[in-house]
């Protein structure tokens, strides 16, 4: 680990000055980017520290919603009556992740802008655009059983670690953030990034840009709420394929549907065509079927991970059924 400045930011406006620093980074939990400093994959040169900002609540909105402070940590947000009664699946994407201590630790805000679990990214030995523009991508043709089968390019292949962000993503989460040019919100869907060919940015923030809180909308009525993660073992995995889903049934028909997906591209992916492939049909195989062909047209396998096009066919067609069933 290199020698770095630290500063603990006592408001925003400290926070957002601070990051004008070359090389500044900011710090809450630290679960991701501690463990990238070790291995010197990020090597910051000045570490704000915001762990003090008033940013720690979860609280209902005038219009049903919520809003949840980015210094929210994950086990807290898990277990927060309102989230586990009207957000199930959120609450469950927040169990799925990593271990109960990270958990305790890991913030909301943070959660997001965790970085790929990638080994190539994590090796400073081997190639990773993403760590190093213009090395190449180790990945392509090398081992990438963890990696992306949707939305990737020829300079990267990573995936987005991320399970909160992709029960969020299919809530139709917003990222209230604030930055030297002011405050804005940004959709969800806006706030990462595809590779194409500058894999090394992850998001769409502005320098030195702070999160301070994620808005949820109100919950989707009579919705049955899933949230399935499959993994190599039972805890402390990454997703190979995870889906989040919230259908709404109407006299015996799907009228609503909202699905997003971990494990499969470099950010939590949601394809609204297949949603309205869904509207309108009983639920049943042959529709989920056609829902899975949507989504799979432009899947791409590299080898050691074809398997998770059938993997991802098989995960939707199951969470589906769940769902459907608790709509009812």
């Amino acid at each position: 680990m290199r020698d770095f400045v630290y500063a603990r930011a006592a408001t925003a406006g400290d926070a957002i000055g601070a990051m004008a620093a070359p090389g500044a980074r900011y710090i809450a939990g630290g679960t991701n980017l501690i463990d990238l400093m070790k291995v010197d994959v990020e090597r910051p040169s000045r570490l704000v520290d915001i762990s003090r900002l008033p940013f720690t609540d979860v609280e209902d909105q005038p219009d049903g919603g919520v809003r949840i402070g980015a210094l929210v940590p994950n086990s807290d947000l898990a277990a927060h009556p309102r989230i586990r009664r009207d957000y199930p699946m959120l609450a469950r994407a927040l169990l799925a992740g990593a271990s109960g201590q990270l958990r305790n630790k890991a913030t909301t805000g943070g959660n997001l802008l965790q970085r790929t679990r990638c080994y190539y990214f994590y090796d400073t030995a081997l190639p990773c655009n993403k760590r190093d523009p213009g090395s190449g991508c180790g990945a392509i043709g090398g081992f990438n059983r963890i990696h992306a089968i949707l939305g990737a390019s020829e300079s990267c292949i990573a995936t987005h670690p991320s399970d909160m962000a992709v029960a969020m993503l299919a809530l139709d989460a917003r990222v209230e953030v604030r930055g030297p040019a002011g405050a804005r919100t940004i959709a969800l869907a806006d706030f990462h990034r595809l590779p194409g060919d500058t894999p090394h940015i992850d998001t769409n923030l502005e320098p030195g840009e702070l999160i301070e809180a994620v808005l949820l909308p109100p919950p989707p009525a009579a919705a049955g709420q899933v949230y399935r993660k499959v993994r190599d073992r039972a805890s402390y995995a990454f997703a190979l394929v995870s889906v989040a889903a919230a259908l709404t049934i109407d006299q015996g028909v799907i009228a609503r549907a909202a699905l997003a997906f971990g494990g499969l591209a470099h950010k939590p992916w949601r394809d609204r065509t297949v949603e309205q492939a869904l509207v309108g049909e009983r639920p049943s195989a042959p529709a989920f079927d056609r829902a899975a062909d949507r989504l799979l047209a432009d899947a791409r396998g590299r080898g050691h991970n074809d398997f998770k096009i059938m993997l991802a066919r098989r995960t939707l067609g199951a969470v589906l059924r769940e769902a459907a069933g608790a709509a009812r």
